[in-house]
Parts: structure tokens; C-alpha cells; sequence
């Protein structure tokens, strides 16, 4: 199903933690509480980024092997020539996988994909966000400024160039829908937008195929019992 393998706790179906907590004290508590309670993951932002992605990543793997994702928010939105420095650092920070948004074009997402793949840094390529106002509608003067098209074609291109692994809006299952029957049954899916932004983790599921993972964060991170909100959504 891919050309980079992950570890294998990532394969089918589960929960990504999304660390965006703006410490690295929360970080290590929210990683100690949740890596023994069946979650597939961990996604990393800017947020963190900005005190220090490699020492970031060291902090969960003081806990875990579990895949850790980065999320750049949003990356692929520059030009192309700057790809290659921007996967080799981030390859340096020790991360299995890297999500890019390449709204900027299909010259910088073919250049950035290009060069995640030559270091064997996993692509997951996100095409629609869950906010409101992102898609154009046309003739509304406050829709958002992106095609609807756009999102289909970033999502083709990166299928012709080997990505299988695709991040979706959990809270829009008709999208998730689409997407899933424009690019097969053998892709993976990453969605976020659940609960606080009014996705239903069961509707998604529904339509979401066989591979797919809930990105779940505030409603983990901000719980009184972290470790119990994590597993309330790994058992769901």
C-alpha cells in the first residue's frame, strides 16, 4: 500500500494523537499518558516545532515507538526549489511522516513530494481543510478562495506520484466519500475535525474505507483524565 514503510502499529484503522500543546511539559505528559492505551500515532506541529522538532521527537521516544507525524501547518505552500531543504531537515528530526497542503501548485507539491520520497520521509497529502469558507461556492462573496476542483487535482497528482496516504475532512463525510471512491480502497485516510468541529466519528467511518485514521486533539489534550479520553476514542 506504500513505497516507505512505517512502523507497524500504523496499518489499518485508529487514533492520532494531535499534540498541539505549546510546551514541551505538556508534551511528555500528554505522550505518557496516552502511548499504553492503544492510540496508532502522534502528529507534532508548528507549535512545538518552534521550541525544537528533534527534541520534540525525543521526548515521545522517551515514552514510545509509535509513529510520529509532522505537521508543518501548512506545509508544500512555497516554491518548489526549496523542497529538498525543508525534507532533509526535517527527515534530520527524526519524524516517520510529514503532512503537506500544496495549495501553492502542482510544480512546488511535485518538488517537495520528489524530495520527501528520495529520503524515504512518508507523504500524506491533504487536499480540503474542515473549516468553513475554504472551498469557493460560487457566485457567494464570502466563500473561501480555493477551487473546488483543487482539492481533487492535488489529490490526483499525488496518486500518480505513489502517495497513498491522504488527510480528509472528517466533519464533511460526503467529501471523505468522494475522495475515498476518486482514489480506491487501498489508500490510507487521515481525518481530523471531529467533535469540537462537529465530525462524527462513526458517520466517517462508514464511508472513510478499510485504512483511516481519526486525528483527534483538543478533546485528549484539554480532558481531565488524558489517558481516559484517549482510550474512550481508540475503543469508539
Amino acid at each position: 500500500r506504500s513505497t516507505i514503510d512505517m512502523p507497524t502499529e500504523l496499518n489499518r484503522k485508529g487514533v492520532i494523537v494531535a499534540c498541539d500543546v505549546d510546551s514541551k511539559e505538556k508534551l511528555s505528559d500528554l505522550v505518557k499518558q496516552t502511548c499504553k492505551v492503544g492510540v496508532s500515532g502522534y502528529k507534532i506541529g508548528a507549535l512545538l516545532a518552534m521550541e525544537n522538532l528533534a527534541e520534540c521527537v525525543g521526548i515521545v521516544r522517551q515514552f514510545t515507538d509509535l509513529p510520529i507525524i509532522y505537521d508543518h501547518q501548512k506545509w508544500m505552500t512555497d516554491i518548489p526549489d526549496l523542497g529538498a531543504l525543508f525534507a532533509r531537515k526535517i527527515k534530520a528530526a527524526g519524524v516517520d511522516a510529514v503532512i503537506g497542503f500544496p495549495l501553492s501548485g502542482p510544480e512546488t507539491q511535485s518538488s517537495w513530494t520528489r524530495a520527501c520520497q528520495t529520503l524515504e520521509l512518508r507523504v500524506i497529502i491533504g487536499g480540503e481543510m474542515t473549516h468553513s469558507r475554504f472551498i469557493y461556492e460560487w457566485p457567494s462573496p464570502i466563500s473561501g478562495y480555493i477551487s473546488q476542483g483543487a482539492p481533487i487535482r492535488i489529490y490526483q497528482l499525488a496518486r500518480d506520484m505513489n502517495v497513498t496516504d491522504f488527510v480528509v475532512p472528517g466533519n464533511k463525510a460526503d467529501k471523505v466519500r468522494q475522495y475515498r471512491e476518486l482514489l480506491g480502497k487501498e489508500v490510507v485516510f487521515f481525518a481530523p475535525g471531529f467533535v469540537t468541529q462537529g465530525g462524527s466519528i462513526s458517520e466517517t467511518g462508514q464511508v472513510a474505507g478499510d485504512y483511516w485514521y481519526s486525528i483527534i486533539g483538543r478533546d485528549i489534550y484539554n480532558a481531565r483524565d488524558i489517558g481516559e479520553a484517549a482510550g474512550k476514542y481508540v475503543r469508539a
